[in-house]
């Protein structure tokens, strides 16, 4: 319920600000005074679809973006240790003994001047400090590191876990296994139901890509090669944003394909009736220019009897010129076949 709620809030927010954008075009590229083109006329419709489908789009970027941002505030280990990606257990271990030498709960209390600061900063400082002393002990177990990388902070509740392997098939059985096993029964269901008839091959293209695309980041030994030599050196160079982890990837990755959903219910209806109306369109155009060439091919039937009406008005009321004219015709129409035929071209040659 909540969702479907949901569902029709966005739309009728993407359909007020596209009437306002298509407003405001018209009074931009239309001189004052001069109409407007009339409400549901083809050229109004036209320009309904193309601002409708820029509104979805710019949408779908800001989901994309909502999406980065949000990751980005979540942060991780490395960046709550401002550590580098490849650091060293020496270097993870030198950074938190700095760290908490700072943040420690009894120096923070100390340092506090007044009673009930005093409490609530403590509490804070010893909220940090255990979140400073996980990720340390994260970073520096190497099967934990490499399980962190690829599937979050959830692997801090995951029990009996202890080698690379136990996590990376514990990860694969209950967050992506599970996760496409739903997700693809609800997508099947859905459509039984009559429901996404619209761009139905597209969303499960879109489902499969994303599981192989999760199972490939999460079993590879490495960072992704994209991810290490393209998006990551990238937000280093060009973005103060700290560099991504595999799981932050996937994760943006769900959102990105939760945008190519929407985009395919939302654009997928403004396409279809664009092309039906282009359809229609061509066909009135086809049946009007048959009508013009049905009363084209009168016209010249009709002037062909009136021609061969003047020509044998000479003749009329003779039957015997009329039956001499009758065996040549008869005669000529007989030795033209003839002639045309190509065996007998090729003989008489």
């Amino acid at each position: 319920m909540c969702s479907s709620q949901q569902k029709l809030t966005r739309t009728s927010l993407i359909q007020m600000v596209t009437s306002w954008v298509q407003g405001g075009f018209y009074r931009l590229t239309i001189r004052a005074g001069n109409p407007h083109p009339p409400e549901n006329s083809h050229r109004w419709q036209l320009h309904r679809r193309r601002i409708h489908a820029l509104v979805i789009i710019l949408y779908l970027l800001y989901i994309i973006y909502e999406a980065h941002w949000e990751l980005q505030r979540a942060g991780n280990f490395y960046a709550t240790l401002n550590v580098p990606h490849d650091a060293s257990d020496r270097v993870i271990k030198s950074r938190f003994r700095r760290l908490a030498a700072q943040h420690h709960p009894d120096k923070v209390a100390h340092s506090s001047s007044s009673s009930s600061s005093s409490s609530i900063g403590a509490q804070n400082a010893g909220d940090f400090y255990i979140h400073l002393k996980t990720a340390s002990d994260v970073l520096t177990n190497n099967a934990q590191r490499f399980a962190y990388e690829r599937f979050g902070p959830d692997i801090l509740t995951w029990r009996g876990c202890s080698t690379i392997k136990d996590y990376v098939w514990h990860g694969l059985q209950f967050q992506v296994f599970l996760h496409y096993g739903f997700a693809a029964a609800g997508l099947w269901g859905l459509g039984f139901l009559g429901y996404f008839e619209v761009g139905r091959y597209w969303r499960w293209l879109t489902l499969v890509s994303l599981c192989v695309f999760e199972i490939h980041v999460v079993m590879r030994p490495k960072f992704p090669y994209f991810l290490e030599a393209l998006m990551n050196p990238f937000l280093s160079r060009f973005t103060p944003h700290d560099p991504y982890l595999p799981f932050q990837v996937i994760a943006l990755a769900r959102r990105v394909a939760i945008a190519i959903y929407i985009a395919i219910g939302q654009l997928g209806p403004i396409l279809r009736a664009g092309r039906d109306q282009e359809a229609v369109a061509e066909e009135k155009a086809l049946l009007r220019n048959l009508e013009r060439l049905e009363q084209t091919t009168k016209i010249l039937d009709t002037d062909t009897a009136r021609l061969m009406e003047l020509e044998m008005a000479p003749f009329v009321g003779n039957p015997v010129a009329i039956r001499d004219i009758r065996g040549k015709l008869k005669e000529w129409l007989v030795q033209n076949t003839i002639r045309a035929d190509p065996m007998v071209r090729d003989a008489s040659k």
